[in-house]
């Protein structure tokens, strides 16, 4: 049984390495026809933070099958690789990189952008009433008790709006959108203009003439702050306010395997709206397993595999020569074979249903079996568990297992059954044993039952629950035709196109309803019972 705790990682590795010359030559032809037909749709992109996967590309491993032999095979690394690169994946590598930098570029621009205004912002205010005390203080009025009070209003709304703006606008970015969100450049630039309408007039009436009443200075810096308060009460309602109220319900389906969600979203922009969806979509859609699409793909090639027909009675004659009676005897055998070839299709066609119906109940025989081993061994585990556990109660104190002993000490027993059952549901990919070790440590720590250990793999979950390298590192395409800062209408459809699959979002308005109010008086609910003396016999 040591055999079967024994896990390397180089055997997905190595498989990968052996097939990826292969699968790269074969998937050359396929990208470079796609990246020509799609130059004519309108398509941006929206990234997540990036980060490295763990497991290696997602979309290889739904074409490959990993060699997760947990307790089964074991092999060593090898100092050779079959890894080449041609100029078109040198180029392509290349253009890669400059996007990431222009994506990266883009990001940090704006949030320098951003410091710089709410710096002008804020020291509006402060040089206001420091430059006169600074070019002409000889000339200026003393400033007497009212005048100090406006100094710590200045001083309270300046911390509130410091307070405020950092709440708003200083928070880390959930993704990187692909254009400029509009009511934040307007805002953006409504404040501008405002400053500098501020700094002008101040020039001009005051810097100028060298206004000696100091507190009209102060009221002017006072007045200054309160329209900023105001902005950003503005900016609350364009920014927040305005998309709580529910006005659309789009409708949200994964292209590969139907799986579909309804989600109601209020006023927002077209890439606003794709944001929203896919942070509902890691929360609330299954995994997507492109293995369990293989299947059906081998099934329907299969199926749609070309007949042959033989001739049993000898060999063809030869090409006769030309002539009428020779020509249409010719046309005679080839018709005949056609009609050969279409009766054989049509007895296959009338017999597919039977076979997708007997293979159907095979794979769930077996899915059914695979989980009745699993459970018994899990729970007999766990049982070893509670047995050690009482056994370590009476150990010296430093003789006591941690979880993460406890759950290597366990996972050979069930590794092979757990092993069996995620190959017949096409779920290998999606667990590793260091993460399923992992998982059985946090379950012994929390003292959780075999049917909370169980949960994750006996029923599919969101993504957000597998590893990183499945929603993380991740870089969606947002394809539409109308313009992705134009807001949300009736009928509107976009596609945000993944590696592995495309989700097809379409809207609907949600519709106007008119609601009448009917009253109904108290008192016609009132009865009379009136009992009768006589009764029938």
């Amino acid at each position: 049984m040591d055999t079967e705790s024994t896990y390397s990682g180089y055997s997905y590795y190595s498989g990968r390495s052996r097939g990826s010359h292969r699968h790269g030559e074969r998937s050359h032809d396929r990208h470079k026809s796609r990246g020509k037909d799609s130059r004519s749709e309108k398509s941006v992109t929206i990234t997540a933070p990036p980060a490295e996967p763990l497991l290696g590309d997602p979309h290889v491993r739904g074409e490959q099958v990993q060699d997760d032999n947990w307790g089964e095979t074991t092999t060593a690394v090898t100092g050779t690789s079959e890894h080449s690169l041609s100029q078109e994946d040198v180029v392509r590598i290349t253009k890669d990189l400059e996007e990431s930098v222009g994506l990266e570029c883009r990001r940090y621009l704006g949030l320098t952008l951003a410091v710089v205004l709410g710096l002008l912002v804020f020291l509006t205010p402060l040089a206001f009433l420091a430059l006169p005390h600074l070019l002409w203080p000889e000339k200026l009025q003393s400033c007497g008790t009212a005048c100090e009070g406006l100094f710590i209003s200045v001083a309270f709304k300046l911390l509130i709006l410091l307070l405020a703006v950092w709440a708003l606008f200083f928070r880390p970015p959930r993704a990187g959108l692909p254009r400029v969100f509009v009511f934040r450049a307007l805002l953006a630039v409504l404040v501008l203009l405002f400053v500098a309408s501020y700094w002008l007039f101040y020039g001009v009436r005051i810097l100028d003439s060298q206004d000696e009443n100091y507190q009209g200075i102060v009221q002017y810096a006072v007045s200054l702050v309160d329209a900023l308060l105001f902005i950003h009460y503005l900016a609350i309602v364009l920014l927040e306010l305005r998309q709580l109220q529910p006005c659309f319900s789009v409708f949200v389906a994964r292209s590969t395997d139907g799986e579909a969600r309804h989600y109601n979203l209020g006023q927002l922009s077209i890439q606003r709206a794709a944001l929203a969806i896919l942070e509902r979509y890691y929360c609330d859609f299954p995994v997507h397993n492109p293995a369990l699409l293989t299947a059906s793909k081998s099934r329907a090639a299969k199926h749609l595999a070309g007949l042959k027909v033989y001739n049993v009675d000898g060999e063809f004659p030869e090409a006769p020569a030309e002539g009428p009676g020779n020509n249409a005897a010719a046309v005679g055998m080839v018709q005949s074979q056609s009609r050969a070839m279409i009766a054989a299709a049509a007895r296959r066609r009338d017999t597919s249903h039977n076979e997708l119906y007997y293979e159907e109940a095979e794979h769930e025989r077996r899915v059914r079996k695979r989980k009745s081993r699993l459970v018994v061994a899990v729970e007999e585990a766990f049982t070893h568990i509670k047995r050690m556990q009482e056994e370590e109660q009476k150990k010296a104190p430093g003789d006591i297992m941690d979880p993460r002993e406890a759950a290597q000490a366990i996972f050979p027993s069930m590794a092979r059954a757990l092993q069996k059952y995620l190959r017949t549901t096409k779920q290998q990919h999606c667990h590793s044993m260091e993460s399923i070790q992992q998982h059985l440590a946090f379950c012994i720590t929390n003292n959780m039952t075999p049917k909370a250990f169980l949960e994750c793999y006996l029923t599919p979950g969101p993504t957000l629950q597998y590893s990183r390298d499945h929603w993380l590192a991740r870089k969606w395409t947002l394809i539409s035709e109308a313009s992705v800062t134009s807001g949300l209408k009736d009928g509107s459809t976009f596609v945000l196109r993944c590696l592995d699959f495309g989700l097809v979002v379409t809207t609907k308005r949600i519709p106007y309803i008119q609601m009448s109010e009917e009253y109904i008086d108290p008192k016609s609910h009132k009865f009379v019972l009136r009992l009768q003396s006589e009764t029938s016999v």
